[in-house]
C-alpha cells in the first residue's frame, strides 16, 4: 500500500496530534526554548490533560495559564491540575492576551482559519509549533522539533527557503534527516516505545524525498541508506514511498 493508505489506518486522532500526549520532559523542553517566566500569559490551544499548562504554572511560574479543548472529557480531567481550562473549538477562542501560545494541529483547514487570528495578536506574541513550521512562515528560532514563531510573522518566499531555515542547513542529506527524524520520534514518544524506530525511518523518508522534490537534497541521486528503507518498508511492511520521488 502506499504511505497515503498507510497513514489512513492510523486513528485521525493520532495523526492530527489530538490524542498524542506530550510528556513532561518535551514541555519542559519547549518552555526553556521559547524562555516560558513569571510575565507571560500562556495558552495550550488543544490542551488535552492540561499538564503542559500545570507545568507552566508551577514551574515556570506564568502570570495566567489557560487551556482549550474541545474534549469535555478531557477538560474535565485537566480541571484536577493547576491552571484554567475552557472547553471550546479553539477557531472560537479569544486568547488576545496571550504572549506565548502551544499551538499543534495537523488539519490544514484549522491551521488556515487560526493563522488569521494569530495575524491579529500583539506583536512578539510567541507561537510554538511542533514538526511543521506556520504556513508560508520563516521561524524565528528553531530547536527541532520545536519551532517558534513571532508575531508579525516573516513570510518565506519560497517552500525551499522555508524548510531550510528549519532544518538550519544549505541543503538536506540522509544523516540530517535521520537525525530530525529522531528528534521528533523522541519528542513525542513515550520513554522506551518500541516502535521508535519504525517511526523515525517513516518520518526521515518523508524528510528525504520531500527536500529531494522541493530541490534541496545534498544530491541529486538517491543515497544508497534511503533506497535500503525504502525497499524495508516495501518488503517488510508493505508500505510504498516510491510513488512520491519526482522524476
Amino acid at each position: 500500500m502506499k504511505i497515503e493508505e498507510f497513514l489512513e489506518t492510523v486513528p485521525q486522532n493520532v495523526i492530527s496530534g489530538e490524542d498524542v500526549q506530550l510528556s513532561d520532559k518535551s514541555f519542559r523542553e519547549i518552555f526553556s526554548f521559547v524562555e516560558l517566566g513569571e510575565n507571560d500569559n500562556f495558552y495550550h490551544l488543544g490542551c488535552g490533560d492540561g499538564k503542559g499548562v500545570a507545568i507552566a504554572i508551577d514551574e515556570f511560574n506564568v502570570k495566567k495559564g489557560i487551556g482549550i479543548d474541545n474534549n469535555n472529557q478531557k477538560i474535565i480531567q485537566a480541571k484536577k491540575g493547576s491552571g484554567e481550562f475552557l472547553c471550546k473549538d479553539i477557531e472560537d477562542s479569544d486568547f488576545s492576551d496571550a504572549t506565548v501560545i502551544l499551538f499543534w494541529f495537523a488539519d490544514e483547514k484549522i491551521i488556515k482559519n487560526m493563522m488569521n487570528k494569530f495575524g491579529t495578536l500583539n506583536p512578539g506574541t510567541k507561537i510554538i509549533t511542533i514538526w511543521g513550521p506556520l504556513p508560508d512562515c520563516i521561524p524565528q528560532k528553531v530547536s527541532f522539533p520545536y519551532i517558534l514563531n513571532t508575531v508579525p510573522f516573516k513570510k518565506a518566499n519560497s517552500l525551499q527557503e522555508q524548510l531550510l531555515s528549519v532544518f538550519g542547513v544549505k541543503c538536506i542529506d540522509f544523516v540530517t534527516a535521520w537525525e530530525f527524524a529522531e528528534r521528533y520520534t523522541k519528542a513525542i514518544g513515550e520513554p522506551k516505545v518500541k516502535n521508535d524506530r519504525f517511526l523515525t525511518i517513516i518520518q526521515t523518508l518523508v524528510i528525504w524525498i520531500n527536500a529531494k522534490n522541493l530541490g534541496v537534497a545534498c544530491r541529486e541521486e538517491i543515497p544508497e541508506s534511503i533506497k535500503t528503507y525504502i525497499d524495508i518498508m516495501k518488503i517488510h511492511f508493505d508500505i510504498d514511498f516510491e510513488h512520491l520521488l519526482k522524476d
